[in-house]
């Protein structure tokens, strides 16, 4: 049997303040195998980040205070989440970590990344937030999972009461 040396680890993290736990979870793996690190957030929906129900990403709450967010300001947004993605970088404690911000429908823009850059480990979280219709996984984790030809590596996140 012939095995694949994971050299590449691409870690999706979301706008959620969970995605700490997903970035520290998916560092200490992707060290573990002595591999290289790439951060991508991908920004799905200009209006959501501009609205008062935004969570700030991984608790980064300064991304609001960098810029008036509207709809047409995209490119206010990706600086600000470069930001975000660096500070995660410092969190991280590891200078060598590449970051990408790109827009687009959230799991195709992550398995379009991973194969830009030829990851071969997906690092990413899920809510689980619906119902019946994803129990364990989140939508987002389940569309990644059904079209990756990759691992994947699963954090959950959901918070328990």
């Amino acid at each position: 049997m012939k095995t694949t040396k994971i050299t590449k680890v691409l870690i999706a993290l979301d706008y959620d303040p969970t995605a700490q736990k997903v970035a520290e979870g998916g560092y200490i793996v992707a060290r573990s195998m002595d591999a290289e690190v790439v951060l991508l957030h991908v920004v799905s929906d200009l209006i959501y980040y501009s609205s008062e129900e935004y969570s700030p990403i991984m608790g980064f709450n300064g991304i609001q205070g960098l810029v008036p967010l509207t709809a047409d300001n995209g490119e206010a947004l990706k600086e600000a989440t470069l930001q975000y993605l660096a500070k995660s970088k410092i969190h991280l404690q590891d200078d060598a970590i590449q970051t990408i911000v790109e827009e687009g429908a959230v799991a195709e823009t992550i398995l379009k990344v991973a194969k830009e850059i030829h990851a071969n480990f997906i690092v990413m979280g899920s809510h689980s937030r619906k119902w019946l219709k994803n129990i364990l996984i989140g939508s987002v984790t389940e569309e990644v999972l059904r079209h990756s030809k990759i691992p994947i590596f699963v954090i959950p996140t959901k918070k328990h009461d």
